[in-house]
């Protein structure tokens, strides 16, 4: 009797087991599922609609940019975009907004994505996805040609005014070796050097490339590059929704095709005045310590 009850419980038991079991397979085999949707879902819905929308300033020489006296968007990073569009057989659509406002915009689902020389940093990565990056660089800042704005070291921003954009990472840099930053909305380069030049502002940490050019383009103000500070390497990606992980695979696959053809080389060279900012620079460049970026 006791055998047979004994028997019966293991019985139950087994089959209580084995219940378990499958509901828990079954669960993680639903979560599965729903994670893949949940990837291809963004991608599917572009492919559908045979567009992708993508935001940019419009106001980043040589990035993202009007060329004077023209109505056409061009830049590297609008050039890089509209290939990748087009290899993927989409049309393009660029929505345009102030730095600050671009991450929001993929957020509010107003834009597919961004590409506007946003940085890779890990904060960033934990909100959204990033292609490979198809712009490697790093940080370098304009000061007053007379003093330097009284800067040799980073360790000397601290009390001065640094030009830029609340959300940027310069900003961050800039907020950690004590600088105050004076923020500004989609205004253009000449806007940002006029008050370094005047004293508004004592300093502008961005890309070594985009200042680099901002200066040649506007040679009658009176800053420079500072000569001895490069620091924080950088890569630059185009930042998709954090789930859109099919969409990522396709841009990726995309950019590598550009990069073996020698596509990203050429558009380049176009607009960072024959300099190849799709490889990794040689330079000496310090790396910043305990900033969380």
């Amino acid at each position: 009797m006791r055998k047979g009850l004994l028997f019966i419980l293991m019985l139950i038991l087994s089959v209580t087991l084995m219940a378990c079991g499958s509901s828990d397979s079954s669960e993680e085999s639903s979560n599965n599922n729903t994670s893949e949707e949940a990837s291809g879902e963004k991608w599917n819905e572009i492919k559908e609609r045979g567009e992708i929308v993508v935001g940019t300033s419009g106001t980043l020489f040589p990035a993202s940019y009007y060329p004077e006296g023209s109505d056409k968007l061009t830049g590297y990073d609008v050039e890089v975009m509209r290939e990748v569009a087009k290899r993927l057989d989409l049309d393009l659509k660029f929505e345009e907004y102030g730095v600050d406002g671009l991450l929001t915009a993929i957020n509010s689902g107003r834009v597919d994505a961004v590409i506007n020389d946003m940085e890779v940093t890990k904060v960033r990565q934990e909100q959204f996805s990033f292609s490979e990056p198809y712009k490697y660089s790093y940080s370098t800042m304009i000061v007053r040609e007379s003093d330097l704005s009284g800067i040799e070291k980073l360790e000397d921003l601290e009390g001065k005014t640094h030009g830029g954009g609340a959300t940027t990472v310069f900003s961050k840099i800039a907020e950690h070796f004590g600088a105050e930053t004076k923020t500004y909305g989609n205004v253009t380069n000449d806007v940002y050097l006029r008050d370094v030049e005047n004293g508004n502002t004592d300093f502008i940490i961005n890309d070594y490339y985009l200042q680099s050019l901002a200066l040649k383009a506007l040679p009658e103000i009176d800053v420079q590059l500072h000569p001895d500070l490069k620091f924080h390497p950088t890569n630059s990606a185009i930042v998709m929704p954090r789930d859109a992980q099919t969409m990522k695979e396709k841009i990726d696959a995309t950019l590598q095709e550009m990069r073996e053809d020698g596509t990203l080389t050429k558009f380049s060279k176009e607009f960072f005045g024959g300099k190849d900012a799709s490889k990794k620079p040689e330079e000496d460049i310090r790396e910043l310590e305990g900033l969380d970026l």
